[in-house]
C-alpha cells in the first residue's frame, strides 16, 4: 500500500524563514475520526511554533500492515519519519530504534498517566514512548431492538448473547432486512483477531495464551470451549464477511444498521452518535459478555508516540511528543472523538463526561484491562501474535479443527520462545 504524506500548511511564515523551518513527520491512523484529529493537534503547535511544519504520513488501518512498515523503516535506519505513532504491545519490539524520552524532559510530564502504561512504556529504564490513548474492547448494542424484543438488559453471557442475536435477527429479516445480523467484530488475519480471541478466551477462563512467566498456556479445555463457540457464530449470528472484517468494517456494518451487537473500540461511540448516523440515539455501551455473569474481558489496547533515533530534529520531535500527550490535547481527543485519555483526571472531568459518559460507568473496564503476552514475550511479540490470528482465522474460516490448531499453537509458540 503507497503511502500518502499529507502537508499541513498553515500559511503562517517562518520566524527566520523559510529555509529555516523544521519538518516534522509523524504517522497518524486514518480509523474513525483519528485523522482529522492529529491534524488538529499538530495545527495547534503549528500556531505555537511557526518555524516548525508537521507532515503526516498516513498509515493502513491494520496495525499488522502498519507494523510492517514501521520495521521496514527503523531497520534500515531511514530518517524520513520522526514521530512514530505506535501500539502498546510495541515497546519491548521497537525499542532499540526509539529514543529515551526521559533525556528530553519527558520524565516531568509523566505524572498524572496511567503508572501501568507508562511502565509498558518503558524498557530497561527508558521511557521510549508518551501514553496518547488507550483502549479496552467494548460492546455496543441497539437499545431500541432490545426493547423492540422484549430485553430490559444487554447480555452478561456469551449464551445470553447468542440467544439474543438470533433472536432480534430472526425477527429483523422476518421484518425484510435480508442483511440484517446479530453480532459483528473483527476476524480478519491481523492483530485485531488475537484482540478479540484473547477476550474470548479470558473471558471462559482460559488466561492469555501465554502466562506471565512466559509459560505458553493456550490449549486447554476452556480455550478450546471459547475458540469453538466463536467459530459456531459464523453463518449463525455473525455473516461470513465477518472473517475479513478489521475495526472500521465492522462499525460501518453495525452503525448502517444492519447488526444488534459490535465488539469494538472506543472510538466507534463519537461516530456513531454523530449528527446523520442511523443509529443515533439507538445505541448504548457494555462490558462484552462472559462465560459467566462477571467474567467478561477486555483486551488492552492504546497507542503512544515515540521518537526514532534517527531522526534529523530528535529535540522538535520529543516536543511535539510531549505536546501531543498533553492533558489539554487529550482532552480534546476524548471529547471530540471518545478517545480514552491516558490522564487519570480527565476521568473525572465534567466536561468528558458529558460528551463521553461511559467513561465514568465503564471506568473499571479499561483498569482492568486484559494485557496482551507482549512484555514477556518482547521481542517477539509480533511472531507470537501473527501464529495466534493466522491459527485462530483456519477454525472461524472452517479449515480447520480447534483442537488441532491449539495442538500447533502450543508447539509453534513453544519452539519460538525456546529459540531466544
Amino acid at each position: 500500500m503507497m503511502s500518502i504524506l499529507l502537508v499541513l500548511m498553515l500559511g503562517i511564515p517562518s520566524l527566520s524563514g523559510a529555509e529555516d523551518k523544521i519538518v516534522i513527520t509523524m504517522t497518524g491512523s486514518t480509523v474513525g475520526q483519528e485523522g482529522e484529529l492529529i491534524r488538529a493537534g499538530a495545527e495547534q503547535y503549528m500556531q505555537e511554533h511557526p518555524n516548525v511544519e508537521i507532515k503526516i504520513f498516513e498509515v493502513p488501518d491494520s496495525t499488522t500492515a502498519r507494523l510492517l512498515i514501521y520495521l521496514k523503516k527503523l531497520t534500515d535506519e531511514d530518517p524520513e519519519i520522526d514521530l512514530y505513532q505506535i501500539d502498546v504491545i510495541w515497546p519491548g519490539e521497537l525499542a532499540d530504534h526509539l529514543l529515551d524520552l526521559n533525556d528530553y524532559g519527558a520524565a516531568e510530564w509523566t505524572d498524572g498517566h496511567f503508572p501501568e502504561l507508562i511502565q509498558n512504556n518503558t524498557v530497561d529504564g527508558r521511557l521510549v514512548a508518551m501514553p496518547w490513548f488507550t483502549d479496552a474492547g467494548l460492546l455496543y448494542y441497539r437499545t431500541d431492538l432490545l426493547e423492540k424484543y422484549g430485553y430490559a438488559a444487554p447480555p452478561k453471557t456469551w449464551d445470553e448473547l447468542e440467544e439474543m442475536a438470533k433472536t432480534i435477527q430472526d425477527g429483523e429479516v422476518m421484518a425484510g432486512n435480508e442483511n440484517f445480523w446479530g453480532f459483528v467484530w473483527q476476524g480478519d488475519i491481523y492483530e485485531g483477531l488475537t484482540c478479540n480471541a484473547l477476550e474470548w478466551v479470558a473471558s471462559h477462563g482460559g488466561g492469555t495464551f501465554i502466562d506471565e512467566d512466559g509459560q505458553v498456556t493456550i490449549n486447554n479445555p476452556d480455550a478450546l470451549k471459547a475458540l469453538e463457540r466463536a467459530a459456531n457464530w459464523i453463518d449463525t449470528i455473525s455473516p461470513r464477511a465477518v472473517i475479513g472484517f478489521i475495526e472500521d468494517d465492522s462499525r460501518r456494518w453495525w452503525q448502517s444498521g444492519n447488526a444488534a451487537f459490535l465488539r469494538n473500540w472506543p472510538y466507534v461511540y463519537s461516530m456513531a452518535n454523530a449528527e446523520g448516523s442511523p443509529v443515533q440515539g439507538k445505541f448504548a455501551v457494555a462490558p462484552l459478555p462472559g462465560e459467566q455473569p462477571g467474567q467478561s474481558a477486555a483486551t488492552l489496547g492504546g497507542w503512544q508516540l515515540a521518537v526514532s533515533k534517527y531522526s534529523k530534529h530528535p529535540e522538535v520531535a520529543a516536543d511535539i511528543a510531549v505536546f501531543m500527550t498533553s492533558k489539554p490535547i487529550q482532552k480534546m481527543r476524548a471529547i471530540q472523538g471518545a478517545y480514552n485519555p491516558t490522564i487519570i483526571d480527565l476521568y473525572q472531568d465534567p466536561e468528558v463526561l458529558d460528551a463521553v459518559p461511559f467513561f465514568g460507568s465503564l471506568y473499571d473496564v479499561f483498569v482492568n484491562a486484559v494485557a496482551r503476552p507482549s512484555s514477556q514475550t518482547a521481542p517477539h511479540y509480533s511472531q507470537v501474535s501473527d501464529f495466534i490470528f493466522n491459527g485462530i482465522h483456519d477454525i472461524l474460516a472452517g479449515q480447520r479443527e480447534a483442537q488441532a490448531v491449539l495442538d500447533a499453537l502450543e508447539v509453534d509458540l513453544q519452539d519460538l520462545l525456546a529459540a531466544e
